[in-house]
């Protein structure tokens, strides 16, 4: 009879943010899948829990995995761990989860802190109906794509997102949402633990100045409902030609038009050079 494969959560930052139940399981299980065995290994150490640690991550291979299996078919119970927060969210665990099911192998979880629940509880903003987009692709194509599909989208958004990525995005995201309201979360349960609630536009002048330090939980306000533009492509981009004329430079007017209209920037900027023939 085959082992039980434990989707156990574990602290988001606060090393005391864990379950009763999650200790008892983390004692009693066979091994642990862990994402880095050194931070695991931290939490055990300071439980004073003592279990054999496998690394499984994103560059685990399929070999990796087989063997964990394979464990857990010889009647083995084990339980898979992320760094921070819920495993198989935006995680490798996912692959091993779908995998039990493949080979009949029980699958039960021992819930925990999660960023994204946490970060959407404190944010401010709706939390009625929301949707979990994970990272940005680092690949220009894919993340244009990506931030077309949800622009529309009524739901808050929630965004995970890396400090030295973080002021691309908010421009990224200010380009094709226009200027919505955001909450940008970040060492969340820890000493420096910090809730920034302003507008996309103000978050870029903000991140400019100042460094921005620690991993990021992006909460963005969703679109109105049936939201349409006031005014027609052809009006937003005359808007933008009298900012021109006015002195300002033409990508800056193209990008204050855009955040007053709900029209891309790119949209604008493309209306302006075609006619001028740029």
């Amino acid at each position: 009879m085959p082992g039980t494969l434990y989707v156990l959560g574990t602290p988001i930052g606060n090393i005391s943010d864990i379950t009763i139940r999650a200790l008892d399981v983390l004692g009693e299980v066979d091994f642990i899948a862990a994402e880095d065995t050194r931070v695991t290994l931290k939490l055990l150490n300071k439980y004073e829990i003592k279990k054999p640690l496998v690394s499984y991550h994103d560059h685990s291979s399929r070999l990796c995995a087989e063997g964990i299996i394979n464990r857990l078919i010889c009647g083995e119970n084990g339980a898979v761990v992320t760094d921070a927060g819920m495993p198989c969210i935006s995680d490798p665990g996912e692959g091993l989860v779908k995998l039990c099911y493949e080979n009949d192998i029980p699958v039960k979880v021992v819930p925990g802190p999660s960023a994204v629940v946490s970060a959407l509880a404190i944010s401010g903003l709706s939390t009625s109906r929301f949707s979990f987009e994970g990272f940005l692709s680092v690949t220009k194509k894919q993340r244009t794509e990506h931030l077309e599909e949800v622009k529309n989208n009524t739901n808050t958004m929630i965004f995970y997102e890396a400090p030295h990525k973080l002021v691309s995005t908010l421009k990224d995201m200010l380009e094709y949402f226009g200027d919505r309201r955001i909450s940008l979360c970040r060492e969340l349960t820890k000493v420096y633990e910090e809730v920034i609630r302003c507008t996309l536009s103000e978050a870029i002048d903000y991140y400019e100045t100042k460094s921005p330090k620690g991993e990021y939980v992006l909460v963005v306000e969703g679109a109105k409902p049936d939201e349409k533009p006031e005014c027609t492509l052809e009006e937003a981009a005359g808007m933008a030609r009298k900012l021109i004329e006015e002195g300002m430079k033409t990508i800056d007017a193209c990008k204050k038009t855009a955040s007053e209209t709900g029209y891309r920037k790119s949209e604008i900027y493309q209306i302006i050079t075609a006619n001028s023939g740029k």
